[in-house]
Formats: structure tokens, C-alpha cells, sequence
């Protein structure tokens, strides 16, 4: 038998759930930035790249870029072994894991990733060579928000000198 307090709770607790669970899909869209970023994450990868969101690739392809580090994309990166250990094992705790990152991009590259290049495909490569761009991989040069993991269109600025005109070739 339902009581007039169990009408009014029952509602409460599914919308409570509902929020539980959409929390939990934004947790793991990969997007976000996850609250507990290791000061030497920021520090060391910052340094020279955005400090890209763990979700935004799957855990075997951070793996090899974490013991790769002494030849980095043609650059020297390496770290002390406690650094290298305590990184991956954040980046594995946070790698990708829904459709969008279970393929591992070419090279472990980000930027060429299926979904990198379908949401940047109509973007000219005048774009990505301009001074304030410079490359794919220079994600903040327009995204405010890449350092948190956020690449929503509406928190897009574009770098000094970048046509208003080619405003039309960001989109999410």
C-alpha cells in the first residue's frame, strides 16, 4: 500500500538516480578534465602541449606513450621512474573507455583519431600552420577551455589574426 510520504519520496529517489546516472555518462565522456590531475601531470605535459584529458584516448595507447617518453614525438620527455609510474597509473585509472576512443589512433596520436578528424575536417590546413595554431595538437590556441578537457563550441576563441570568416569551420 502506498502512504502519501511513499508518493512523494519515490519520485525524489529516481530523480536522484537520474542524476547519478547522468553524471556517471559525463564522467566517462571523456571530455572532462578529472578532478584528481597529478601536479606533475600538469607540470611535465603542460609544459610543452595541452595536458590532454586522460579519457580522450584508450588506456593501451597511453601505456605506449608513457614508455616511449625518451623519444616523445621526436622529443626527449622522459622522467624519473616514480613520476613515469605514479602518471600512468592515473592515466590508466582514466583512459577512454566508451565508442568514441576504443580504437587507438594512428601513432597514439590524438589529433589523428577518427573523431579528432571528423570534428576538425572541414578546418584548411592555412588554419592549423597560422603563428597562433601552429598545429593540430595546440588544442587551447582556440578551445579556452582545453586545459579542463571542455571543447564545447561555445567556448571557442579565435587566436589574433584568424579570419572571422573561417569562424564557420569550428564546430562540436
Amino acid at each position: 500500500m502506498n502512504t502519501f510520504s511513499d508518493r512523494l519520496i519515490r519520485p525524489g529517489v529516481a530523480a536522484l538516480l537520474g542524476l547519478a546516472t547522468l553524471g556517471a555518462a559525463h564522467a566517462d565522456s571523456g571530455r572532462m578534465m578529472p578532478r584528481d590531475v597529478p601536479k606533475a601531470y600538469t607540470a611535465e605535459c603542460a609544459a610543452c602541449h595541452t595536458a590532454y584529458a586522460p579519457g580522450l584516448l584508450p588506456a593501451r595507447s597511453w601505456q605506449r606513450i608513457m614508455s616511449g617518453l625518451d623519444k616523445h614525438y621526436g622529443t626527449d620527455a622522459s622522467l624519473d621512474e616514480a613520476t613515469v609510474r605514479k602518471l600512468s597509473t592515473w592515466l590508466q585509472a582514466n583512459a577512454g573507455t566508451y565508442k568514441r576512443v576504443n580504437e587507438e589512433p594512428p601513432q597514439d596520436r590524438l589529433t589523428r583519431s577518427a573523431w579528432f578528424e571528423r570534428k576538425h575536417d572541414d578546418i584548411p590546413p592555412s588554419v592549423w600552420k597560422h603563428a597562433a595554431i601552429k598545429s593540430p595538437a595546440n588544442c587551447g590556441a582556440c578551445h579556452t577551455g582545453a586545459d579542463r578537457g571542455d571543447f564545447d563550441d561555445d567556448n571557442i576563441r579565435l587566436p589574433a589574426g584568424v579570419s572571422l570568416g573561417l569562424r564557420r569551420f569550428w564546430h562540436d
